[in-house]
């Protein structure tokens, strides 16, 4: 079963530490926190059929890209495409969700989540992608049945998606201040294009 620590092994934070100018530490923190809130926007225009069905068209042309063959170099990375899909996953609310996911502790800011995400989002889509076409499903229920997954699997297996992105931004923040910043990001989740 595909999960975010498998997501997150498919990234090469060294190497984006490097093409970010910050230290691996600082490129782990702002990526644990970027893929679960990827990954749940994704989620959030996945529930709308129209959102559903862009999504999908997006995965089918990332699924030839051999971007995870023998491990991702983030030198081919198409950050352009990138840009596209971070813009139609969170649409008027980017902004706002760079800023958020800046403010964690110890994630680089908004400047280095600006950058991250579209590095990330084509990363993304071709795990999804991978994996959709591994497990011979397709469509929404099986790309909703995956989205939801990778997000119950980093909650502990309970809530649905919203509450589980709010679990995985709690436990990346830590303390009391990650109900905050889950609950803000979950709300802006599902303002992307659909």
């Amino acid at each position: 079963m595909a999960s975010l620590d498998e997501l997150f092994a498919q990234v090469p934070i060294d190497q984006i530490a490097q093409r970010l100018g910050v230290d691996n530490a600082t490129a782990q923190t702002a990526v644990r926190a970027a893929l679960p809130t990827l990954v749940g926007g994704l989620d959030a225009n996945a529930q709308n059929p129209s959102g559903a069905a862009s999504l999908q068209s997006a995965l089918d042309s990332h699924a030839a890209s051999g971007l995870l063959d023998g491990g991702v170099d983030v030198g081919s990375v198409d950050t352009t495409d990138g840009a596209k899909i971070v813009s139609n996953v969170f649409g008027a609310q980017k902004d706002q969700v760079i800023s958020t996911l800046g403010s964690v502790n110890g994630s680089g800011g908004n400047d280095l989540m600006a950058k991250l995400l579209p590095i990330l989002a084509p990363i993304v889509l071709s795990y999804l992608a991978k994996q959709i076409g591994g497990s011979g499903g397709s469509g929404q229920g099986g790309l909703g049945d995956l989205l939801g997954g990778l997000l119950q699997g980093a909650s502990g297996g309970t809530g649905n998606a919203g509450g589980g992105l709010g679990d995985i931004l709690g436990s990346v923040v830590g303390g009391g201040s990650g109900g905050g910043l889950g609950g803000l990001l979950g709300g802006l989740l599902g303002g992307g294009k659909r």
